[in-house]
């Protein structure tokens, strides 16, 4: 990156402090997200540890998250397709 003071004259210093401003608050951000990334890695670990399947976990969570009628609407895609292949 250049050090060209000239280029800092576009922004006038309301525009320049808010800019400011969003890269401070997304930086803490993005030191938030690895935190609670590395907390999550240790509860899946813990999990492992006690002897659960950490995919299935994943899995758990991911369903929970939907919609009951939308999961239902998959699940019940999920049978009709595998029946009609056979697999069911």
């Amino acid at each position: 990156m250049a050090d060209d003071s000239s280029n800092v004259d576009v922004l006038n210093t309301t525009a320049q402090g808010q800019l400011k401003a969003i890269i401070e608050r997304i930086e803490r951000l993005e030191e938030d997200k690895a935190a609670i990334s590395a907390d999550l890695k240790e509860v899946f670990a813990e999990a492992k540890g006690n002897g659960f399947d950490v995919k299935t976990l994943r899995k758990v969570i991911r369903i929970r998250k939907q919609d009951t009628a939308k999961r239902q609407e998959e699940e019940a895609l999920l049978d009709l397709y595998l029946s009609a292949i056979g697999e069911a």
